[in-house]
């Protein structure tokens, strides 16, 4: 029989691992009927547990290989879903581009569980869902068509995100402690809920993802 303190010590052990699990699950909202009403709200949701499950691990000194394994399959699903409920709502070469990043979100998960591989080279694939989250709410600000941006946006990170070269000077890459790191989901509810502040929030995300891959080519080892 399990004791209280037995099942106190697995709770305890797998509070991150729940984190991870619980950013998937509330995706299944994206497949009812007002799916879309749900989209934005979302990805603010699944960044706040991507980032949340890795600060409970290193708080409460539960890191393991299992949790960074598991967390690496639910960043990959949960992507992979909002790609393909935007790629599937806007259709044509958008739904393609969409597939195609897709498929290297999950080759960049696969690749990731390679003991050998090397950590934190290319972009990862968060900023993706990032630059998707402020193309649709800057489209919507602006009244543009966000398919072309959308389209641009899938194949430029499809390509960094299987660059061999670290890029350094994204936002959330410099952010490590907690603090800072709820500031980076502070900004993006910002953006949301503050219109007037989405333009200069966004250009801060992808000004120095852009800036990371011009840095990363220019340093790249001959």
């Amino acid at each position: 029989m399990i004791s209280f303190q037995n099942f106190f010590d697995l709770v305890y052990r797998n509070l991150a691992n729940a984190a991870s699990i619980l950013g998937v699950l509330p995706l299944y909202l994206l497949f009812g009927e007002s799916g879309g009403e749900y989209l934005i709200p979302l990805i603010i949701y699944c960044n706040v547990m991507d980032d949340l499950d890795g600060i409970l691990a290193a708080k409460l000194n539960i890191r393991s290989d299992f949790g960074a394994r598991l967390d690496n399959v639910c960043d990959s699903v949960s992507h992979s879903i909002i790609l393909m409920f935007v790629g599937m709502r806007f259709g044509g070469l958008c739904s393609a581009a969409a597939l195609v990043a897709i498929a290297i979100v999950i080759l960049r998960s696969v690749s990731r569980l390679d003991p050998k591989a090397i950590p934190g080279t290319g972009s990862p694939t968060n900023e993706l869902i990032r630059h998707t989250f402020f193309i649709l709410l800057l489209s919507e600000l602006f009244g543009f068509d966000s398919a072309p941006y959308l389209i641009v946006a899938f194949a430029f990170n499809g390509v960094t995100m299987a660059l061999p070269w670290k890029l350094p000077f994204m936002i959330r890459g410099m952010t490590k402690s907690a603090s800072a790191i709820s500031l980076v989901n502070v900004a993006l509810l910002v953006a949301w809920l503050v219109p007037v502040a989405l333009p200069v929030i966004a250009a801060a995300f992808v000004g120095t993802y852009l800036y990371s891959v011009g840095w990363a080519i220019r340093s790249r080892p001959n």
